[in-house]
């Protein structure tokens, strides 16, 4: 009797031993996705920063599964947690997060952080968040920790193999260039010379995410910069969207997808695919009736005229519905409407996604 109950612990320690060993297997087994950019797609990284560029109390996270804040500029889902739906990958963790350890490594690591823009002078009201230099400091810092769990060629294949997201550029419009009149970039600049600089500077960082391993990038555009609650607030005339932010976006996006055909070409290799998340989101600005929302003008969250003035607050206006809603807040499109954006992620022709969608890029990638 004695023997066969060592006999079974041995067996179940041998079973627990055997599975502990391939933990990092069975992670590594998804594949990784990192993300990198502003609010749109922070998972919560400056929940752990000194800055008021946080979305860390009620009623953010109000239609997460755990109805709790995140971090998340959303009632709920955000752009990367329907892009890890859709891979088949568990949501990132921010990189900040103290969960981020062992195996968790291996699924890859958000590094957004609210308010920062291409620019490292954009979003300096917010003082404390990570820039973009910084969060690609930190992607080589999870690199190195990546190696000591997997060794360097494991490492080197895991990022190769990755998909990243790199959402940037919105706020070195809305909180830089026209951030207050007369602001030190339009003083510096023409908006048409300002949107050259801000595309030569991120073919910088694109070329530096490149160096750092990246060979699958999804690069999305600026959505209707003029026609999120707060512009039609504080610059539109009578509620419409307004016309000097929107004439910057079809500036920077057109500019955009040819920086990233030429950077394709430099590479010999479809390394980036350029993201019009501005037609994506005009669709259902325009139309919103059309997507079952009843409103894409006023948010659901906020106050002042359609919502759109200051944070969101437990202080804040409410919606009832937010699936009615394709403004969460000021500013970030509602869980349902980040959940039809990425639904053209995958599917979107050309004019959505150049020079193809996800839901291709996975099959290529599924065959090497």
């Amino acid at each position: 009797m004695a023997s066969s109950f060592v006999f079974g612990v041995r067996t179940i320690l041998g079973l627990v031993m055997a599975l502990g060993a391939l933990a990092p297997q069975a992670a590594e087994a998804a594949r990784a996705f990192f993300v990198f950019g502003d609010s749109l797609v922070d998972n919560g990284n400056n929940n752990y920063l000194a800055t008021t560029a946080r979305a860390d109390s009620p009623p953010y996270g109000i239609d997460y599964p755990t109805r709790r804040p995140t971090g998340r500029f959303s009632n709920g889902l955000n752009i990367p947690d329907f892009i890890s739906q859709h891979i088949g990958s568990e949501p990132t963790l921010p990189y900040l997060s103290p969960e981020l350890t062992g195996s968790r490594l291996l699924v890859g690591a958000n590094f957004a952080s609210a308010g920062i823009g291409i620019l490292n002078d954009t979003g300096i009201q917010f003082v404390n968040i990570i820039r973009m230099f910084r969060q690609f400091e930190y992607f080589q810092e999870y690199q190195n920790r990546v190696t000591a769990l997997i060794g360097p060629q494991r490492t080197k294949q895991l990022v190769n193999g990755a998909l990243i997201l790199i959402t940037v550029g919105g706020n070195d419009f809305v909180n830089n260039y026209y951030l207050v009149p007369y602001s030190a970039r339009s003083r510096q600049f023409s908006l048409p010379d300002y949107v050259k600089y801000v595309i030569s500077e991120y073919r910088k960082l694109l070329t530096r995410l490149h160096d750092l391993g990246a060979r699958r990038v999804l690069v999305t555009g600026t959505g209707p910069l003029g026609c999120v609650p707060a512009e039609r607030a504080m610059r539109g005339r009578n509620g419409q969207c307004a016309a000097d932010l929107q004439r910057a976006a079809d500036l920077y996006n057109p500019q955009l997808v040819q920086l990233v055909k030429d950077l394709n070409s430099q590479y010999g290799s479809e390394i980036f695919v350029a993201v019009n998340t501005g037609k994506m989101q005009y669709n259902f600005i325009s139309n919103p009736r059309a997507f079952g929302f009843t409103t894409s003008k006023v948010a659901c969250c906020g106050q002042g005229p359609y919502n759109g003035l200051g944070l969101c607050t437990p202080a804040s206006n409410l919606c009832p519905n937010r699936n009615v809603y394709a403004f969460w807040d000021p500013f970030h499109p509602s869980e349902r409407a980040n959940g039809f954006i990425v639904q053209e992620f995958m599917t979107g022709s050309t004019e959505y996604m150049y020079p193809m969608n996800l839901s291709t890029i996975m099959a290529l990638d599924s065959r090497t």
